[in-house]
């Protein structure tokens, strides 16, 4: 049996080192057990990709840092971890129908439209080349787009229970037109990194409410200027020097209660073989599915919702030319295999260094699904995006330097809410047993990064109360406008009514 820590963290992705790191500010002795040789999760960094001398990073994909990641971008400024962020300028949509394929830039005329939300949206119509990608049945669907847009101000999944199950996004959208549907289903590809088809009903209202239809400013977002892998040894540095600990590559398969003690005991497989270590507190802070495999092998109720894991597809292509003047991101949509896209030369500044000295451009694209697309070989799926992508950027055809595929392990959270008291949040049934990540129960409206750290901040504080030491302050989501505030009580005023009659 190893050394006794004041708290063991299962997990070393964004909720389980905010939570180390906050707790080991207090004077605490927390340790992380992580399964893979370094921190992060998925905004870590791997190994480098060699390109005639150049290396850069192997990450997941790039991340956005939202403007309502309040709690994140808090936690990066106070450490000193980030000392500048890069903002979205703009983002382009490129639609494919058959042998059209249109494109406007969306992203600013979005966040920065002189209507209040959710007019805001309205700005697009106006726009002749966003007019000129609508058919006429997308005009005769205005209707539903609305409607549609209405719902997710009236109904906050994050704090009441609707019901919504069965129902997904995909399903949702049929009455709406073919150039509507297609940029929806791109934005919500492009925020929830999956397939549309696949997110229930509750996660897209969600996701509405959480990045555009309450705040203009919500749509407002930063990108991290050395990539993910960075800021996560940066924060494994911190948490070292605060005396917390980190062990790689130990992936703990189970924990129990001490008999007639208040400790935990995790056991846990390493490079040495099976290992066990005591503790105070534990926090679960890994991926949904690990998360799932500890509780179930752990304790005997096997009733507990988890949200589904999600892999994915990220494309890096070099090029030794510069293409067109655009956006340093985009969505696609349509008859497109690829999702959406990002010049990494204009957002890292690795990238940027490399590009000023070459002349050299290199993308970033994802792809989301469905399954059958994923299931295909490298090779094949190389192909396809390839060819899909000189249809956007024929102008770089014959100027690739070197592909570079990879492929995600099912680890991403599909937006799911599972029913009260089923899905686990911070708090649990058990005691000093305590959650987080994004994948967990929280009434705070947040999404991925944020809600990793949002719950990681949580559950610190849960230990800290415990140890009566002081706890941190929490930053709320900011309020809605004061015309979707408005439109949300007088909707929510309208269903309480409808439920009191029947």
């Amino acid at each position: 049996m190893d050394d006794h820590y004041d708290a063991v963290i299962i997990g070393g992705g964004v909720a389980g080192l905010t939570a180390a790191l906050h707790l080991a500010e207090r004077g605490l002795k927390p340790l992380i057990l992580e399964d893979d040789e370094r921190a992060g999760g998925r905004l870590s960094g791997k190994e480098e990709i060699n390109i005639n001398g150049w290396k850069f990073p192997y990450e997941h994909g790039v991340h956005g840092v939202w403007s309502s990641y309040l709690n994140l971008k808090s936690m990066l400024r106070r450490h000193g971890v980030v000392d500048h962020l890069i903002p979205a300028n703009d983002e382009q949509w490129i639609y494919r129908h058959h042998n059209f394929i249109g494109r406007v830039n969306i992203g600013s005329m979005i966040r920065n439209s002189p209507l209040p939300a959710p007019l805001h949206y309205i700005t697009l119509l106006f726009h002749p080349k966003f007019m000129w990608m609508l058919s006429p049945s997308d005009w005769a669907s205005l209707f539903h787009v609305w409607g549609t847009l209405l719902m997710s101000i009236g109904i906050d999944p994050f704090v009441e229970d609707q019901p919504l199950e069965g129902l997904t996004f995909g399903k949702s959208l049929k009455r709406w037109g073919p150039a509507f549907r297609a940029l929806f289903f791109g934005l919500t590809r492009n925020g929830l990194s999956t397939n549309p088809d696949d997110v229930p009903l509750a996660g897209f209202l969600a996701f509405l409410r959480f990045y555009t239809v309450m705040r203009r400013d919500a749509w407002r977002f930063e990108y991290l200027p050395n990539g993910g892998g960075d800021v996560c040894e940066k924060l494994s540095a911190k948490i070292k020097q605060h005396g917390g600990e980190i062990r790689f590559k130990s992936r703990v398969k189970r924990a129990e209660r001490v008999e007639k003690s208040d400790d935990w005991t995790l056991h846990y497989e390493s490079d040495e073989g099976p290992s066990s270590i005591r503790s105070s507190f534990v926090i679960l802070a890994s991926d949904s599915p690990s998360a799932g495999s500890v509780i179930r092998s752990s304790f005997a109720s096997d009733g507990f919702f988890f949200p589904k894991g999600l892999g994915h597809a990220v494309i890096r292509l070099w090029f030794n030319k510069q293409p067109r003047k655009h956006p340093e991101a985009g969505i696609f949509s349509g008859d497109f295999v690829m999702h959406n896209f990002f010049w990494l030369d204009k957002i890292y500044d690795e990238y940027r260094k490399w590009s000023d000295e070459t002349g050299g451009a290199c993308i970033e694209v994802h792809v989301y699904g469905p399954e059958d697309v994923l299931k295909q070989s490298d090779a094949v799926l190389l192909t396809n995006v390839l060819t899909d992508f000189y249809r956007a950027f024929p102008e770089l055809k014959g100027h690739l330097i070197k592909p570079h595929l990879q492929r995600n392990a099912a680890t991403h959270t599909l937006p799911a809410l599972g029913a009260r008291g089923t899905h686990l949040g911070v708090d649990t049934p058990w005691e000093n047993f305590f959650c987080a990540g994004d994948w967990g129960w929280l009434q705070n409206p947040s999404f991925f990064l944020e809600r990793a750290c949002v719950t990681g901040l949580e559950a610190a504080n849960r230990v800290l109360s415990l140890c009566e030491k002081e706890s941190f302050d929490v930053q709320p989501y900011p309020p809605p406008e004061p015309f979707a505030a408005w439109i949300e009580a007088m909707m929510m005023r309208g269903r309480k009514r409808r439920r009191g009659r029947k």
